[in-house]
């Protein structure tokens, strides 16, 4: 055996990204002064979660973390996805923040995914179970997966501070995606949504529903938001409401907002057990509509919290051109670029369109082939 060249990364940040398209690459990192300064040094517990999780859906994938957690080795195996298998996420993240890694990963791995993933499924900080169903799996199908054995069940909720939600998440295997050309975002044409709430009164999803229709009807006539009030095992074990939107287009876009209501966990700066006031219903309700149509406004053929994801896609593309059109670049989306170029050597060409205000970005797919699925 060879000594392994580990390529060298320094902080924190982006750490699941660069996770990910390691993972894709087949390289080795080594990620050292992770938080080295702070009071409490070293990786949180979702990504030492995260890791756990890329080991248990890699064969010979090896993991070395040093005792104050702030350096770690990370050498990718290869990705075999499998059958019934399940992960606690833990209740520092989300649900939604493993989410896209491990289809991103499913649909590269040697046999199709199907886990069972334990934790919270709507939070404020990443996009909630809802989003991923109804926005992010309909994303992949843009470039050419199939929407048979793709999907997501919510099977119970979880809010924050303790979790206690479950999802089913199933990947189909691809030999490659698709190119895409997807510059279009047409004009919003429907807006669907679903509102929760576990642990409270019912009465709190209508009032989220009122609010936000009261600020689209003036807008479109299609609005249907659904409500999914849970009960005893399927409420989770913390109390919580929220609401998921998505602004479907006529090109095939969904636009998203969504949020989540509930208390803070003792991480988050709130003394967990102390009675905070929480959100009205009705405020949360006119804030994400707003938020939604901020979205829309913006422009592009996604919202901005799937722009990493879409970049990514492009570039995992056959060696062919991708065109895509985003509103305003945010930081996020920026960071993956640069990411995409440092594993990948795939550059995008990003050109401003100053007539609508959005960016145009055009790449040159990496041409990422599962050599691992077993050829029919």
């Amino acid at each position: 055996m060879g000594k392994v060249s580990y390529k060298k990364l320094r902080g924190s940040q982006n750490l699941r990204q660069r996770l990910l398209l390691a993972t894709l690459s087949a390289t080795p990192v080594q990620v050292e002064d992770i938080r080295a300064n702070d009071m409490m040094p070293g990786l949180r517990p979702h990504e030492v979660s995260l890791l756990r999780l890329l080991e248990k859906i890699s064969d010979d994938c090896v993991v070395k973390i040093n005792e104050t957690g702030t350096k770690f080795q990370y050498k990718p195996g290869i990705v075999m996805g499998g059958r019934h298998l399940l992960h606690d996420c833990g209740v520092s993240r989300a649900i939604g923040y493993f989410l896209e890694p491990l289809v991103v990963l499913g649909l590269f791995s040697k046999k199709p995914l199907s886990i069972r993933l334990k934790g919270i499924t709507n939070d404020s900080k990443d996009p909630c179970v809802d989003t991923f169903r109804s926005a992010t799996l309909p994303l992949l199908k843009q470039f050419g997966v199939p929407s048979e054995g793709l999907e997501l069940k919510i099977e119970s909720r979880g809010v924050p501070p303790h979790g206690g939600g479950e999802v089913l998440l199933s990947v189909p295997i691809i030999q490659s995606l698709t190119a895409v050309t997807w510059i279009d975002e047409g004009m919003v044409k429907r807006i669907r949504g679903v509102t929760f709430s576990t642990r409270v009164s019912s009465q709190f999803e209508n009032t989220m529903i009122h609010a936000a229709r009261g600020i689209f009807n003036r807008l479109l006539p299609d609005v249907h938001i659904f409500t999914d009030h849970k009960a005893g095992q399927q409420a989770g074990n913390s109390p919580g409401y929220g609401i998921s939107l998505v602004a479907e287009t006529t090109s095939g876009c969904f636009i998203t907002a969504d949020t989540a209501v509930s208390y803070a966990r003792a991480d988050d700066g709130g003394m967990e057990g102390e009675k905070q006031e929480l959100v009205p219903a009705e405020d949360v309700g006119e804030q994400i509509a707003s938020v939604l149509l901020n979205e829309i406004e913006q422009g592009g053929v996604v919202d901005t919290t799937h722009q990493g994801l879409l970049f990514l896609l492009c570039a995992l593309c056959p060696q062919d051109v991708s065109k895509i059109r985003v509103g305003k670049l945010v930081t996020h989306g920026i960071e993956t670029l640069r990411l995409i170029r440092d594993f990948l050597g795939v550059k995008f060409v990003i050109k401003p369109d100053p007539s609508t205000g959005t960016v145009i970005l055009k790449c040159v797919g990496s041409g990422l082939k599962n050599l691992s699925r077993k050829s029919s």
